[in-house]
């Protein structure tokens, strides 16, 4: 299979069940966004973290692999075959936010993203989450989409930050709250 096609050079990219569309489609930077949020998801997972997230983050990884295709495929071929997303993979990313989350203190101010390489990754996921979320948004007003991309999108960001602090507090790092000026 060759890398490049060259059916893109003017401009279009096609879905999956044959639709061309600009590549500045909503659709487009829908999924183009949370393409680029699994290559930070994938930094974050092989950076040095417990086993249980890496395992979490190899999920999440592949759940948006599927919101991709989901993303990626033609709203008006509903016959197109496609992985689904569950209920279960929002609950999964739940547990994982409960359980971390009886080990961390409480929250008292908004924190700095930082403190080092691998919890600032982790912030600049959940920005880059963020930023799906609301283009996948963006897009469910022009064309609706599968429902639970969305919460999954919600979800996944939640996920990510507490993930930082545990990260933050794993590395024995202090959390920077945000005091702001008077």
């Amino acid at each position: 299979m060759k890398v490049y096609t060259k059916t893109g050079d003017d401009g279009t990219t096609g879905l999956f069940g044959g639709a061309r569309v600009p590549k500045h489609h909503i659709r487009i930077e829908s999924y183009g966004t949370v393409d680029e949020l699994n290559s930070y998801i994938g930094l974050v997972r092989h950076r040095k973290i417990d086993p249980k997230s890496e395992a979490i983050l190899g999920e999440v990884q592949d759940r948006l692999f599927t919101i991709g295709s989901i993303l990626a495929s033609d709203p008006s071929k509903s016959n197109l075959v496609v992985p689904d997303l569950h209920e279960s993979d929002i609950e999964l990313l739940e547990k994982e936010i409960d359980r971390m989350n009886e080990a961390l203190p409480e929250m008292r101010s908004f924190v700095l993203p930082g403190g080092n390489d691998t919890v600032s990754f982790c912030h600049i996921a959940r920005c880059v989450c963020r930023r799906a979320e609301r283009l996948a948004v963006l897009l469910n007003e022009k064309e609706p989409i599968h429902p639970l991309v969305v919460k999954y999108l919600n979800r996944l960001s939640d996920y990510l930050f507490v993930l930082s602090r545990q990260i933050t507090k794993d590395d024995k790092l202090n959390e920077v709250p945000w005091k702001p000026r008077k």
